[in-house]
């Protein structure tokens, strides 16, 4: 059971740790300076939960062992790939603006079902890092919300760029419903951690922003209900994008052994 919680809080701090560094990526690089700060902001909330969530997995981990040798740096800079539990969403490459909005509304569509949830955690430090993230992540919804808006029904290049960034990244939409090992098994102790569960209240969320930015066509829809879905992620199996952005994140940790911030 112990291994189990701890899998499943690696999950939830990798998510939030790999979609922090992705759009870390945009510091300086933004379309206009107030857009820039902004999603600066989401990637120190993300990377800020990622922090508690390896913070707790150390504490699981150390317990188990009977050990120190744990810390929320050796967990985020010292493992592999395959060690590595986040959703295959995340990984995918920045793009264009457009791009980058899509899959910070996508998942933040889910991420904020799935700490609602968690705030019926038995486990308590779970229950109390979501409790603290709730606000930070209905912010990011509504940013990204927006933006989709704005682009979607927008000019005709801004249409197309998000009609392309949905037909790119939906396949990895699937992932976030289909439990992993340790999901299956949790949901014995842990009701709230099912995931399938938050399938039709986020498509109601996600189609009807869809929808306003004018982006739920029926070529669309098609490709939605027909998209073959990618998954793996949760159990360590990547894209070979994520072998990048660990070599760029975890240089320093790995040249400069026992470096603290």
């Amino acid at each position: 059971m112990q291994n189990l919680i701890t899998d499943y809080v690696l999950h939830l701090a990798d998510n939030s740790l790999i979609l922090g560094q992705q759009n870390s990526a945009w510091t300086g690089h933004g379309p206009i300076l107030e857009q820039d700060i902004a999603l600066s902001n989401i990637s120190l909330d993300l990377i800020g939960q990622a922090r508690y969530f390896y913070q707790h997995a150390a504490k699981l981990l150390n317990e188990a062992n009977g050990s120190s040798q744990h810390t929320e740096d050796s967990l985020a800079y010292l493992r592999t790939e395959r060690e590595y539990k986040n959703l295959l969403l995340l990984e995918q490459d920045n793009g264009d603006w457009g791009k980058t909005i899509m899959r910070q509304f996508l998942f933040s569509s889910f991420q904020l079902l799935q700490f609602r949830k968690l705030k019926d955690s038995h486990d308590p430090q779970l229950k109390a890092i979501a409790e603290k993230s709730l606000k930070e992540i209905a912010y990011h919804l509504r940013w990204s919300s927006e933006w989709v808006i704005r682009l979607g029904d927008g000019t005709e290049e801004s249409h197309e760029r998000m009609n392309r960034a949905l037909a790119d990244l939906w396949r990895f939409t699937g992932e976030f419903f289909t439990p992993a090992s340790y999901e299956d098994n949790l949901s014995l102790f842990y009701p709230c951690y099912d995931p399938s569960d938050l399938k039709d209240e986020w498509e109601a969320r996600v189609i009807k922003v869809l929808d306003e930015a004018t982006l739920y066509t029926a070529e669309n829809q098609k490709m939605m209900k027909e998209a073959f879905m990618l998954k793996g992620g949760k159990e360590g199996q990547h894209t070979e994008k994520l072998g990048y952005i660990l070599a760029e994140m975890q240089y320093l940790q790995r040249t400069y052994p026992g470096s603290e911030w």
